[in-house]
């Protein structure tokens, strides 16, 4: 595989930018040949590997690369709830909360906003979402939500979310790992759907989006009263073993409450609309379509119900 860039547009500097990509040596490696992608079959899909990296991420000496990360990727200290200086390992400021107001809520009832920190592709027609990361490739819904290749079933989900609308949120390490509700409503309790722990970094999903079905994940379906149900799929990934609810469910939320957070590693949060329910913003969606990523952050708006 060619050491293709990372390009992605960033919606509050109005800049095309190029990702530096954690631990991207390993990653091309690991992903661009066939002796790498043999390890990553072997060692790094499994829940071992990552359980293994998120247990040195856990001890006291983790702490000591803080610093050097923030440095290196000019995380903006000023917005955590607390001192830089006060995490104790790296994955709790890897988990890290914000100050309030750090992340303002779009207003309006009818809008729904981004669910989490990242680099976002969205689509008005998941049906008719093609090649976004490489040509030919669809997303696999149906066994996203669990109807496929012998997973458990999940209420005809698919067939509900046919024609609807897709919003992938990709998080970074160096981003915010908390992900929120994107719209009021009463969610219901996650669904765990066990599975692999591939890298989902456009290095790795270039290679095959199916990753995103295959890897562990947890459902979530919110009754909106305004977009009617909404999906919430949170993926994990290579060092990305626990996905953690901090949500109690059947309890009515707002739009930008706290769902949960991911422990350390790039992640991804997929959330789904019903067929004619959202009107996305034009900019996220024309980018999308010439499959170029934008960052935004949570609480940024992300479109209209119709």
């Amino acid at each position: 595989m060619s050491a293709e860039l990372i390009r992605y547009f960033d919606r509050h500097t109005r800049e095309l930018k190029t990702e530096r990509v954690y631990g991207e040596r390993w990653m091309r490696l690991a992903y661009g040949n066939p002796a790498g992608r043999m390890a990553v079959w072997l060692i790094a899909r499994r829940a071992f590997f990552s359980r293994w990296y998120g247990w040195k991420m856990k001890k006291r000496d983790s702490a000591l690369r803080i610093l050097p990360f923030i440095a290196s990727y000019n995380v903006d200290v000023d917005e955590f709830a607390k001192s830089a200086f006060d995490f104790k390992t790296f994955n709790e400021f890897f988990c890290r909360a914000l100050k309030p107001g750090a992340r303002p809520i779009s207003p309006g009832e009818n809008v729904a906003i981004l669910p989490a920190d990242g680099r976002h592709l969205a689509f008005p027609d998941v049906d008719a979402a093609d090649g976004f990361y490489i040509k030919g490739q669809r997303l696999p819904l149906a066994e996203l939500l669990g109807e496929g290749r012998g997973t458990p079933e999940a209420g005809g989900l698919a067939g509900r979310f046919a024609g609807g609308t897709a919003l992938i949120s990709r998080l970074c390490p160096v981003d915010y790992h908390r992900f929120h509700f994107p719209v009021d409503g009463t969610p219901d309790a996650p669904r765990l759907f066990p599975g692999w722990l591939y890298s989902v970094s456009p290095v790795a999903l270039r290679r095959n989006l199916r990753y995103l079905a295959e890897n562990k994940r947890q459902l979530t379906l919110i009754n909106s009263p305004v977009f009617g149900t909404v999906a919430m799929i949170e993926i994990g990934a290579t060092n990305v073993g626990s996905i953690i609810q901090s949500f109690m469910p059947n309890r009515p939320v707002r739009k930008g409450d706290e769902k949960g957070l991911f422990s350390f590693g790039g992640s991804c949060v997929v959330t789904l609309f019903e067929r004619g329910r959202l009107e996305l913003d034009s900019d996220i969606v024309e980018r999308s379509r010439g499959c170029v990523e934008t960052y935004a952050r949570m609480g940024d708006r992300l479109g209209v119900a119709r």
